[in-house]
Formats: C-alpha cells, structure tokens, sequence
C-alpha cells in the first residue's frame, strides 16, 4: 500500500475537523452546565445569565468555524 499526498490530505483534513470541533464542543457542554447551575441558583438572574451564555456559545462556535475553514483548504487546495 502507498501513502499518496492526497491520502495524507484527506487524513490532515479529518484530523483538523476532528481535533477543531472537541475543545468547542466541550467547552458549550461546560458553560451550558454552568449556566444551567447559575439558574438553578438564582432564577431571577436568568435572563442576563442566558444572554451571556449564548455570547459565550457563540464566540466557541467561531472556533469550530475556523477549524472547518482549515479542513476545507486542506481538502480543496
């Protein structure tokens, strides 16, 4: 078996998905539980702490964007 340059590509491309999406995806697990706490403790608290997650959901979500950005140009480029 021969390792070619478009099948280490296709491995990097995987690996930059695979690898980019883990920290985000726990990162929202860890702040959706915190949020989630925060409420349970103070539910009066719950529309600014709600506003503050989804910000924080969001700006771990671009990192998941860059990630699939850096897949594709490796798998088209």
């Amino acid at each position: 078996m021969q390792i070619t340059d478009e099948a280490i590509k296709q491995l990097a491309a995987g690996l930059a998905i695979g690898l980019g999406a883990l920290g985000p995806g726990i990162g929202i697990g860890l702040l959706a539980m915190g949020a989630m706490q925060a409420i349970g403790r103070n539910p009066d608290a719950a529309p600014q702490i709600q506003t503050n997650m989804i910000l924080g959901i969001a700006f771990a979500e671009a990192i998941a964007i860059y990630a699939l950005v850096v897949a594709l140009l490796l798998k088209f480029v």
